[in-house]
This record gives C-alpha cells, sequence and structure tokens, in this order.
C-alpha cells in the first residue's frame, strides 16, 4: 500500500511531487525547504531558523505517515553557503542527537528561491528503532 502527504509548497502541483510517500515500512521525504504554512519562507537570513522549520516538516510528514523520529536513518543537507554547516549541524543535533541518523551535508550552488539556505531530504524505515 502507498500512502502519500502534501505540505504547502506551491511547487509540488507544479512539478508533479508530494512531500512524503509510504511504502511498507519505508517513508521517503521530498527535499524539505523553509517554507511556512502561509507558504512564504520562514527564517529569512537566518540559516538556524530555516534548520529548524525544515527539521519540523520532517518529523510533522514522519507522524502523518506512522513514523517516528526513531525511525529516522538518513538525512541530506543541501546548503547554499557551506560556511553555516556548523550551526546548522548543530541545529540537526538538537532534533537528532539521540537518533544519530546517518547524515549528508554537502554546498550547493543554489536552491529554488534565493532566501533558501538549506533543504533537507530525509528517509525512514518504521520499526527500525
Amino acid at each position: 500500500m502507498r500512502q502519500s502527504i502534501t505540505s504547502a509548497s506551491r511547487y509540488e502541483p507544479l512539478f508533479g511531487f508530494c512531500r512524503a510517500i509510504r511504502t511498507g515500512n519505508t517513508i521517503a521525504i521530498a527535499g524539505t525547504a523553509p517554507i511556512g504554512d502561509d507558504g512564504k519562507t520562514v527564517g529569512i537570513g537566518d540559516p538556524a531558523a530555516q534548520a529548524r522549520r525544515c527539521f519540523g516538516i520532517i518529523l510533522h510528514a514522519l507522524d502523518e505517515l506512522g513514523g517516528s523520529p526513531y525511525d529516522l536513518v538518513r538525512t541530506r543537507m543541501f546548503l547554499t553557503r557551506i560556511s553555516d554547516w556548523e550551526t546548522i549541524g548543530k541545529v540537526h543535533g538538537e532534533y537528532f542527537g539521540e537518533i544519530r541518523p546517518v547524515s549528508t551535508m554537502v554546498e550547493v550552488s543554489a536552491l529554488i528561491d534565493p532566501a533558501w539556505f538549506i533543504e533537507v531530504e530525509a528517509d525512514a524505515i518504521v520499526g527500525s528503532a
């Protein structure tokens, strides 16, 4: 059985994707940007606030699909300024320090919105904890 959820991103219907999909015990969460429920960027100028928003969206998606933070096995963080690595890494630790999923952090030249400093993908396996 395949379940999917959507978010406030205006790009989902334009580009033909959804926030997250669960198939069996696997949950895949799409690139998650710091978008508020109103569709606007959260934390303009503040990479830590943007990271918190991204991780919050990811945790909400996990919950909606029957997963928990402890099912998270991978995060991938795409940063437009690698100089923000330590700030964003510390926020990652606030959310996932006990869970310690495998993680990748890379610099990219740009994201869809130039106000975004970060976008995050995540994968979970329900019942893996």
